[in-house]
């Protein structure tokens, strides 16, 4: 089980170089392949086990290996002996460039960070007469967090409102992002699971503050593009739009599509999507200065849409088309930028995508994985396909779909 003598609340790396690690197995049998990914990870990082090689493990196990998942972790942190494990499980896990669907796999990461501080949470929403708080954060926690910081948030989608910490985070602590996913494999409350140490959880949230020590880049790529012109809201309520630009949502589309060439408008018939601009302060928006969030109803009585986001009057909304080129290209232009803005290659990477992308959005397997291993060479990569992807856009946290949220660990000079 989870070893609090190893796992203080704030832990302060020892290390003397920024290292990853990172191994998969897709071994049907599960002993074997805890034993595989553990082997690999540690000959990576040439140390023995008692050395205790890694500051933090992540641990992420496709749903085929149970249950019970906790044996899998707990034998895990027994092999490896790494400081702190979280984790979670996942319809489908990767690692390197390959992403495992519908097949048994196992994926495993370790990151030794100098200089760094981490501090692991295990986190509950409590529901209460003014609607709900989150409990279990550390004692040892302090008030302001480092400029730079990172938080590694997994959590259980049927427990855990995630939307409602970013935004509390958003608020407490703009100067961190926050990056992660809803683990997934699970149809119904209970049916998840999360990794705390040893410790195999159903409910709440798992995370890692990380400061210091290592440069912290995300990348969230929606894989979507504006099409026609931005909206100003005129009439909202809630989650509906009634009026833009003086106009009901529908008549507006419905003049968008004489526009649209026939491809265009086979995809809007697929599924139609609609960007909220973050920030309204610029003069021109453009792919990547929007979230996205899904049109989910229509009215025609009244030409009002449902959205998956709350707005109001006075937000500038587009709407936007998102299909595989689309998504490719929208990914492989953002981890171009992020290449570009980086002053070292990126020592470790994690990546959470979607269940939606994979071969159920690319006509080949391992899109996502393979283009992040394209672009910044074979570092160690491990992630997994979630129920929801966690990460900024614009400088503010969000909860996302269809998404691929990256996160690059750049070595500091």
């Amino acid at each position: 089980m989870y070893n609090p003598a190893l796992t203080p609340s704030t832990q302060e790396s020892t290390v003397t170089n920024v290292r990853f690690a990172s191994a998969l197995s897709t071994e049907s049998n599960t002993a074997r392949a805890v034993d595989e990914v553990c082997r690999q990870v540690l000959e990576q990082l040439a140390v023995e086990p008692s050395a205790a090689p890694a500051d933090l493990a992540v641990l992420f196990v496709s749903k085929h290996h149970g249950p019970p998942f906790g044996r899998i972790a707990e034998e895990v942190q027994r092999q490896i002996g790494s400081r702190m494990l979280v984790g979670c499980v996942g319809q489908a896990v990767l690692g390197g460039a390959r992403e495992i669907e519908g097949e048994p796999a196992i994926s495993l990461w370790l990151a030794s960070l100098p200089g760094s501080t981490l501090t692991p949470m295990r986190l509950e929403y409590q529901r209460n007469g003014a609607g709900g708080s989150f409990v279990g954060w550390p004692a040892s926690l302090a008030d302001t967090w480092a400029d730079g910081s990172g938080l590694l948030l997994l959590a259980e989608p049927f427990s855990f409102p995630a939307d409602v910490l970013l935004e509390r985070l958003n608020n407490d602590h703009p100067q961190t992002a926050v990056f992660g996913g809803m683990a997934s494999g699970g149809l119904a409350p209970s049916e998840n699971r999360l990794f705390f140490g040893g410790e195999e959880l159903d409910t709440g949230a798992v995370a890692v503050l990380i400061e210091g020590g290592v440069k912290i880049h995300t990348v969230v790529s929606q894989g979507c593009r504006p099409i026609g012109q931005s909206w100003v809201i005129t009439k909202a309520e809630h989650n509906e739009i009634y009026s833009l630009g003086g106009k009901p949502p529908l008549a507006r589309l419905q003049a968008l599509l004489e526009t649209l060439p026939t491809h265009e408008k086979q995809l809007l018939q697929r599924g139609l999507h609609i960007g909220r601009v973050i920030n309204e302060y610029q003069s021109e928006f453009h792919r990547g200065d929007f979230l996205v969030k899904n049109v989910i109803a229509a009215d025609t009585s009244d030409g009002s849409i449902a959205i998956g986001d709350y707005v109001r009057a006075g937000q500038t909304v587009q709407f936007h088309l998102r299909d595989d080129k689309t998504a490719d290209e929208d990914l492989r232009e953002l981890l171009g930028r992020a290449a570009v803005a980086l002053e070292r290659s990126p020592a470790g990477a994690l990546l959470f995508t979607c269940n939606g992308r994979g071969t159920q959005l690319f006509d080949q397997p391992h899109h996502d994985a393979a283009m992040l291993q394209e672009t910044f060479g074979d570092i160690p990569l491990a992630g997994f396909f979630a129920q929801g992807e966690i990460g900024p856009i614009g400088g503010q946290n969000f909860l996302h779909g269809f998404t691929a949220s990256v996160v690059l660990f750049e070595p500091l000079g």
